[in-house]
């Protein structure tokens, strides 16, 4: 629950503005914070009414955890003082339905574009995107090494070559066992890379490439030496195993110096090379120094050796290794052989899995990016369509498309058939029903991707096809009308965004114009608070700006003014050449003035821009006593208590209108001693 004050200094015809960025703020602050979690507290004991509507236990420590923060504590004192502060928020909220404001279209329609804004994508992140981003992390903190047959897809495959391919991947792995899996691998595998090798890929991470992620889920889930299988992904079908799984290594910042290996010959010499650059690392030479006299990599040996960050599978296994084995930052390894010659290495840093919080725009990326994502939304919408209460009427959707004929429905001037009655084809409990008309809306709504998918297709294929979508847009748009009923957190929500609105309203109509509307009001407010808006002493401080463009000297000026007043100078040097302004300013704003003293007199330092071609400088003319402020000079400033007053005597007068009666025990469980 968030409430705001028109703010101090606010004139009256800035009040409009001001009132839209209230509104604004009120709103963007329910939303920022609108992450929070509900609470274990499922109680739904009424906590207090307000003229007889109710305010659960759950709706009040839902507000209070969300707006205290860490500072929720549960204390007796922190309890009451929100309850306090949350009551008047009710008070008002039950004046503004009083008032019809919760009919009002206006504000209808408002709400339910802050729904539409809130619920896009709220489904599908709660059941799809935050159980992928934590799955992918989980799967992160492990490297598993793996091996794999692959049956690999040609070309853009029909269902049947899939199924025929199926079958042969099925029939092998009745056949296949961890300890075989290397023979059937060089046997079946069409994945040369690994085909040679048994099969063995290594050591890898997540996430796999692009297209792979159901072999990913499968071996992150497999117990160690398991075969699993046949699993789909975009390459093929696939039979694999893990065979270890070790904490991932994350990555790792390192410098190496390399000497390369002859193409020919006794690799002798540079054994030698290699091995003087380690004695002269061991006796405390920099590693940048050995790098640039010994190393033979060019890219690298000019900058201390430096190959940056690098993870799993970026470099040999040899190399892999040993950087891996060093344990401190600054430790360098022995002599490492690689196929092209022989390394030390040097660590620098190296970077752990990150907590999720810190990657987690990140992993959302990565899973958006390839096919998980897709997947797990249609899943969700399959589970949705094939529930027990969910009607689909295939039957009348087979009728209506077999009455479709290509040279008119793939025609841009395309009508759809006049429908006798309503002809369901989805139907959801018994609010949600979507109809043949529907159907037909969306077919016209869409004419270009009908007309696009005829160049391919017949008549009959391109009706399934956009049956199929709309299908699915119907699913969603079932799920979100039920966000409220299904997602605490939204329910939450949008009750604050509504009541948030009421407030706002009620608050604007009887407060805060009234407060800037009222003049009588207003002026007699004033006239018995004059005493509390007074002007401390202040300065009339003259400022100068001369102009040097004409040849006017600004010090000839300068000193004039010391001991003349502001007309006279002008009078004096010509007020064409010069522009003054002459102002009060309170003492403490006198720092913005360098060198300048609370004395009649004062003067600063003469300021010459020759870029400007101005002169610039400032003097006291006078100091200014105290004395109260006229209710121009005060107006935004009484207008906000203006409206603090007139919002406690409201809240006193709906204390009276509408009562409230508190459950005693249900508050004394919520107060933690």
């Amino acid at each position: 629950m968030v409430t705001f004050a028109v703010p101090k200094g606010t004139d009256s015809d800035e009040l409009k503005p001001c009132m839209k960025m209230i509104k604004h703020f009120i709103l963007l602050a329910i939303f920022l914070v609108g992450g929070t979690t509900l609470t274990g507290q499922k109680d739904s004991d009424i906590l207090f009414t307000v003229a007889g509507e109710p305010v659960t236990v759950e709706e009040f420590t839902y507000i209070y955890a969300k707006t205290n923060g860490d500072d929720a504590d549960f204390s007796e004192s922190s309890i009451k003082e929100y309850l306090d502060l949350y009551q008047r928020f009710k008070l008002k909220v039950v004046r503004a339905k009083s008032m019809g404001l919760d009919t009002v279209a206006a504000l209808q329609q408002e709400l339910a574009g802050y729904r539409r804004q809130l619920a896009d994508n709220y489904l599908v992140n709660r059941q799809v995107t935050d159980r992928l981003i934590q799955e992918l992390h989980e799967h992160q903190q492990q490297d598993i090494e793996i091996q794999h047959i692959l049956f690999q897809f040609r070309g853009n495959p029909r269902p049947e070559d899939t199924l025929r391919l199926f079958k042969l991947a099925n029939s092998v792995r009745q056949t296949v066992t961890i300890d075989n899996f290397a023979e059937k691998a060089q046997q079946y595998s069409q994945d040369k890379y690994s085909k040679d090798k048994g099969g063995k890929i290594g050591f890898v991470t997540a996430p796999f490439p692009k297209g792979l992620h159901n072999l990913e889920a499968a071996l992150y889930e497999a117990p160690v030496n398991t075969v699993v299988g046949p699993i789909r992904t975009e390459a093929g079908y696939h039979l694999a195993a893990k065979t270890a799984s070790r904490p991932a290594r994350g990555e790792i910042e390192a410098a190496h110096i390399m000497v390369r290996k002859p193409e020919s010959g006794d690799p002798a010499s540079v054994i030698g090379k290699i091995n003087k650059a380690k004695l002269l690392l061991d006796d405390g030479t920099d590693f940048g120094q050995v790098a640039a006299t010994f190393s033979e990599d060019d890219k690298t040996k000019d900058n201390d050796g430096y190959i940056g960050f690098f993870g799993i599978n970026r470099y040999e296994r040899a190399i892999e290794d040993a950087a891996f084995a060093l344990e401190a930052d600054g430790d360098y390894s022995d002599v490492v052989e690689s196929k092209v010659g022989y390394h030390i290495i040097k660590r620098i840093s190296r970077k752990g899995i990150q907590p999720l919080n810190d990657v987690r725009a990140l992993l959302e990326s990565k899973i958006k990016a390839d096919g998980r994502f897709a997947d797990a939304e249609q899943r969700m919408l399959n589970k949705i369509r094939t529930g027990d209460n969910v009607t689909e009427n295939k039957a009348a959707f087979g009728r209506y498309a077999a009455t479709l004929v290509d040279s008119t429905f793939f025609n841009f001037r395309w009508t759809p058939m006049a429908v006798k009655g309503e002809v369901s084809l989805l139907k959801i409990e018994d609010d949600f029903n979507r109809t043949l008309t529907d159907f037909q809306e969306y077919l016209t709504k869409n004419t270009r991707k009908r007309v696009g998918m005829g160049r391919t297709m017949n008549a009959y294929s391109v009706a399934n096809n956009l049956y199929e979508s709309w299908i699915e847009e119907q699913l969603m748009e079932y799920a979100e009308s039920r966000l409220e009923k299904d997602y605490p957190e939204f329910r939450a929500l949008m009750r604050e965004y509504r009541e948030g609105i009421l407030l706002f309203e009620a608050t604007k109509m009887e407060v805060w114009d009234r407060a800037s509307e009222d003049t009588l009001g207003l002026q007699q407010f004033f006239e018995e608070h004059r005493e509390d808006y007074r002007w401390g002493e202040r300065a009339e401080i003259t400022s100068y700006v001369v102009s040097t463009a004409g040849g006017l000297d600004p010090k000839s000026v300068y000193e004039y003014a010391r001991t003349h007043g502001p007309d006279a100078t002008q009078d004096e040097f010509g007020r064409a050449s010069m522009e003054v302004t002459t102002r009060p300013y309170e003492l403490n704003r006198m720092v913005e003035f360098e060198g300048l003293e609370a004395k009649k007199g004062s003067l600063t330092k003469l300021t010459n821009d020759l870029r400007k071609n101005q002169a610039t400088f400032h003097k006291v003319e006078r100091l200014l006593p105290p004395r109260n402020k006229e209710l121009r000079e005060a107006r935004g400033y009484v207008i906000a208590d203006f409206q603090d007053a007139l919002e406690k005597q409201w809240v006193e007068n709906l204390r009276k209108q509408y009562p409230i009666k508190v459950n005693k025990k249900a508050l004394a469980k919520l107060i933690k001693s």
